[in-house]
């Protein structure tokens, strides 16, 4: 059964720093593309940064320059370094994974919280 698990979420201060961690249970090479998204309070789920195996990290404008996508393939395990973190940057993070036939993992979600 494919899992994905995120974990490092928590409060931290506007200007703060955090990393977001993605373990999944089978090996990240099974995955066409792995990503991050977003969900904040009373808004839909937003891109955050993506990669195709082997490929280019793509960012969404509002955390380019700031957020810093990378994995460990021994580990099986993406990151999502925060930086520069900001009160709108306060969501649920979500990891995501989509392999053969376009078919979707989603992990449970780690809360963001940015505040003074």
């Amino acid at each position: 059964q494919v899992q994905l698990v995120e974990s490092g979420g928590g409060l931290v201060q506007p200007g703060g720093s955090l990393r977001l961690s993605c373990a999944a249970s089978v090996t990240i090479f099974s995955f066409n593309t792995m990503g991050w998204y977003r969900q904040a309070p009373g808004k839909e789920r937003e891109f955050v940064a993506v990669q195709a195996t082997g490929g280019n990290i793509m960012y969404a404008d509002s955390v380019k320059g700031r957020f810093t996508m990378s994995r460990d393939n021994p580990k099986n395990t993406v990151y999502l370094q925060m930086n520069s973190l900001k009160p709108e940057d306060t969501a649920i993070y979500y990891c995501n994974g989509v392999r053969a036939f376009d078919r979707q993992y989603w992990g449970q979600g780690t809360q963001v919280t940015v505040s003074s």
